[in-house]
């Protein structure tokens, strides 16, 4: 899959882009401008190579990705203790063993790595993992990289990047990234629900902050946001938040958010992401495959909306069922944009349920996917897997407004792609289009 524009057969020459199509004609035409659109990323966990091996990438850090680990104590009588033993190498062998070879890989997790190695041109059916660990040996990052991101059709990703993390910190302090397909964000979840733990590496960097966020503690973390503002340039703020919060309250976090957090992104004209619904740690057995989903309550995020309306707000909930709750709030908050199918909801059947439900209340006004990829490779499945989910959602809410009597073109299929994929978020956050 690239973005290389395709040619449709449903079209003999360029004028015919404004022509009306037939009815029969729109599932395709709806295919192609999908393949031929670039589209950005606006949430992962991936770096550019400035960060070393921050970045993951290669088959290794695909099996022993946290959402195949889960799966694989399902299907092994590996314990947890016995698997944190092995090295990362053993690991991956383990997963595919257990995953690849003695079971049918048919988990959206499982299908991803074959769509990995297929598109690679590595084989799906490997008794062991030689040729693949040879294939990604030879490869060197700075063209893997432009390749992958092609092959995905992604035109850039927008990374996860901590201040308080020591590794990333470092690169910062020393000149920072500048790779033109990665765009910085400015995390905050160790200051905003992770406070009691992290304060004191604020204050050890000069900010005047205690442990309760009192005093000069909220002047002082606004004065640490504009300095990382200055220094990072982030296309917005984020935190990832628990299926309990809630706003306003008396909490550190919710007077961080309301008198530090909020005012800076005003200050700099920066969105505040929020993802809600994690629960943390439900089985720590299993580190980071540990986390589960909780239903929130979204009269928090009806709170923030309401109550600082020069705000934009970026918001993806883990629950399915806060789903519809969340698509009506952006029907009364024109300063909030839904975005993605985060995490436990990144399965086709569920994609296309919300999808549906946005598309019927919201139109073209939402982000409807982001990768929230860890392995650089892992773009090429998500991305594949979110064009082939959207085009018959897509093509059915074309072929309903045809048969109400609409004119459907090409061109209006290309105008709400882009949106969809583009548009709204480059202009939520000022990112230049290009």
């Amino acid at each position: 899959m690239g973005t290389t524009s395709l040619k449709s057969p449903n079209r003999k020459d360029g004028s015919s882009s404004a022509r009306g199509l037939k009815a029969e004609q729109i599932h395709s035409e709806v295919e192609d401008v999908l393949a031929s659109t670039p589209f950005i990323d606006i949430h992962t966990h991936l770096f550019s190579p400035a960060f070393g091996k921050i970045g993951l990438w290669g088959i290794d850090e695909l099996l022993t990705y946290h959402y195949l680990e889960a799966e694989f104590f399902r299907s092994s009588d590996t314990t947890p203790e016995e698997y944190w033993k092995l090295s990362k190498g053993e690991r991956a062998e383990a997963i595919w063993k257990a995953l690849f070879v003695e079971n049918s890989p048919v988990s959206e997790s499982t299908r991803g790595i074959i769509t990995v190695l297929h598109a690679l041109g590595l084989p799906t059916d490997a008794s062991g993992l030689r040729e693949a660990r040879r294939f990604f040996t030879e490869q060197s990052i700075e063209p893997h990289i432009r390749r992958v991101l092609q092959m995905a059709g992604v035109s850039s990703v927008v990374m996860t990047n901590d201040p308080l993390d020591p590794d990333e910190r470092n690169v910062w302090m020393n000149g920072g990234q500048n790779h033109v397909q990665f765009h910085p964000v400015l995390r905050l979840d160790r200051i905003l629900w992770g406070w009691p733990n992290h304060w004191q590496q604020l204050a050890s960097e000069g900010y005047a902050v205690d442990e309760s966020a009192s005093g000069k503690s909220l002047a002082e973390v606004r004065r640490f946001l504009a300095d990382w503002q200055k220094r990072m340039r982030p296309l917005y703020m984020a935190v990832s938040l628990t299926d309990s919060f809630q706003f306003p309250d008396e909490s550190i976090t919710g007077k961080l958010l309301s008198e530090a957090v909020l005012p800076s992104c005003r200050e700099f004209g920066l969105p505040m992401s929020l993802m809600i619904g994690v629960r943390r740690q439900v089985n720590p057995r299993l580190r980071l495959a540990g986390d589960a989903v909780g239903k929130a309550d979204l009269r928090a995020l009806e709170n923030l909306c309401r109550g600082f309306p020069d705000n934009r707000f970026l918001v993806s909930v883990l629950s399915r069922e806060n789903q519809h709750e969340l698509a009506v709030y952006a029907r009364k908050f024109n300063n909030l944009m839904p975005f993605g199918c985060w995490w436990f909801l990144n399965n086709p059947s569920i994609v296309e349920e919300v999808t549906r439900e946005r598309i019927e209340l919201l139109g073209t006004s939402f982000i409807p996917q982001h990768s929230d990829a860890r392995v650089l490779e892992q773009v090429i499945y998500k991305w594949h897997n979110t064009r082939r989910t959207l085009a018959p959602i897509l093509a059915n809410a074309y072929q309903l407004l045809h048969a109400d009597g609409a004119e459907i073109t090409r061109q209006m299929i290309q105008r709400d792609v882009t949106r969809l994929f583009r548009t709204n978020f480059e202009k939520w956050t000022g990112l230049r289009a290009g």
